[in-house]
């Protein structure tokens, strides 16, 4: 699904330039809205083994699509960039962008709540594998290297230029409505230890090809995460 010259112009960069020129290419894409997110994470995030299906960010579970919805026990739209923190909303734009949009349990969702990233915690209640305290939570050990690209893939995507806050990762926990996300120090260390696996780069490749048509360069070239952090 990859062209070879799409990152034509970040081969051979690192550091700041490799970021700006990542931001360049990947700034080129179309735009779902808010109520489209529905029907497009049924096919983003499908479950390979039951095409009715879609599988849950943090709880791993397979549900059915048609149970989308607000209701404990459905499955919504999870900003795994917390909306608030840049306080962007659910406008066209990081809002609705489908590479940090994934299918969560409602309740799981609501405990994740706004949460920066770090480890520890206590045991998230029907999902095994999440930990949580006042200011972080933590994702099981599968998705830990998804949820490290997608917030990684915001901060080169929206740099202020656009309208848009200026969202970047920081070693924090606690960032409120800043435009900001940590911990930096702990997602390099999940994205390192859970490299990209055929489910998030399939995703990748139905974002680029059916809705954005744009990638999640992180996802293509784990190893561009060092070189920009």
């Amino acid at each position: 699904m990859l062209d070879d010259s799409y990152y034509a112009d970040a081969e051979g960069k690192s550091g700041a330039a490799l970021k700006t020129a990542l931001h360049t290419i990947i700034s080129k894409q179309s735009t779902v809205s808010y109520a489209q997110v529905w029907d497009a994470l049924t096919v983003t995030d499908q479950d390979p083994a039951n095409s009715a299906d879609v599988i849950e960010l943090y709880t791993g579970k397979s549900v059915p699509k048609s149970s989308s919805g607000g209701s404990t026990g459905d499955w919504n739209r999870e900003h795994v960039w917390a909306k608030s923190h840049g306080d962007f909303g659910t406008a066209t734009g990081p809002g609705t962008d489908l590479h940090h949009l994934r299918p969560s349990d409602v309740a799981v969702n609501g405990v994740r709540g706004n949460k920066d990233f770090d480890n520890g915690g206590t045991a998230v209640a029907g999902a095994p594998g999440n930990f949580t305290d006042s200011d972080s939570f933590e994702p099981r050990d599968a998705v830990k290297g998804d949820v490290a690209r997608m917030i990684l893939y915001m901060a080169v995507r929206y740099d202020g230029g656009d309208g848009f806050p200026d969202l970047e990762p920081n070693d924090k926990v606690d960032n409120g409505s800043a435009p900001a996300i940590g911990r930096i120090s702990v997602l390099k260390q999940w994205s390192d230890e859970d490299p990209p696996d055929a489910f998030e780069e399939h995703r990748n490749d139905v974002i680029y090809s059916d809705y954005q048509h744009n990638r999640n360069p992180f996802i293509d070239h784990p190893e561009w995460v060092d070189s920009i952090w």
